[in-house]
């Protein structure tokens, strides 16, 4: 066997994050530390660190398309991931080069605040990410705030309850299934919580306490897109991917005065 063949792609469409730790950045550091050959399509140029956003240019959405088209129609990605898109008219856009390049293995990342706190996402582009991609997904990774928007969840605590209700919301919306994140419920232990339309899992861990969580989502929803990508199933992708993202917050370099990034050269236990 050609070994060339055999190794698999993996495609992020998302912004570029010039302090590296989020965004296309992050998501190719860690396909590539899961062994899963990485391509890009960026929806965004910007200018931010640790310490927060600076500067966001949208790159236009005849851009944004030729991209996934140039990727889709060689590489022939086995999985996709979309973080940040900026506006509604590039969510739109992606949405129609998913279907029109018939892209499986989608994992929606619905960015919509830095970790900083900066808004990465206009308000009007909640409605396109919630009518257009959310029922091209394969699975859905908000974290809570992002969950409670897109699922219209009337409940403004954090808590287990509220994320079993946004899950089911956006799995009846049309999403394969849904991981809401728990980095924001009070307490020493974080849970995110799996649901898929028949079976929830919850994941439990220890909460760590550090500051230097930025890009914690991009990298989630890139490690869970490279299993998938390799071919493992959605259980094992994503208990893989929350525990090796666990192992990266605990192993953060410390760089950069603000929220610095994760340690992507974390070991991957799963492979």
């Amino acid at each position: 066997m050609d070994s060339r063949k055999a190794l698999p792609v993996a495609l992020t469409i998302a912004g570029s994050d010039s302090g590296g730790g989020a965004g296309i950045q992050a998501d190719l550091k860690t396909f590539h530390q899961w062994g899963v050959y990485g391509a890009s399509a960026v929806t965004a140029v910007t200018a931010q660190n640790t310490l927060g956003v600076q500067e966001i240019h949208a790159v236009p959405p005849g851009i944004v398309a030729a991209q996934i088209k140039s990727v889709a129609e060689d590489l022939k990605p086995r999985a996709v991931k979309s973080g940040m898109l900026a506006n509604a008219e590039i969510a739109a856009t992606v949405a129609g080069a998913i279907r029109r390049h018939r892209l499986g293995a989608y994992v929606l990342d619905p960015v919509m605040v830095a970790t900083s706190g900066d808004r990465l996402l206009e308000r009007d582009a909640v409605a396109a990410i919630r009518d257009e991609l959310l029922p091209l997904a394969t699975i859905v990774t908000p974290n809570w705030p992002e969950a409670a928007i897109l699922a219209r969840v009337q409940v403004t605590e954090a808590n287990l309850r509220g994320m079993a209700a946004a899950a089911r919301a956006l799995v009846d919306a049309g999403a394969g299934a849904a991981l809401v994140t728990g980095g924001h419920l009070e307490g020493d232990e974080v849970v995110d919580l799996y649901w898929d339309g028949e079976v929830e899992r919850l994941y439990r861990g220890p909460r760590i306490r550090t500051r230097h969580t930025h890009g914690t989502g991009c990298t989630l929803s890139a490690a869970i897109a490279a299993e998938l990508a390799r071919g493992m199933g959605m259980g094992e992708a994503v208990g893989g991917a929350v525990g090796w993202v666990r192992e990266a917050i605990t192993g953060a370099p410390g760089l950069g005065g603000g929220r610095g990034p994760v340690n992507h050269f974390a070991e991957v236990r799963s492979r």
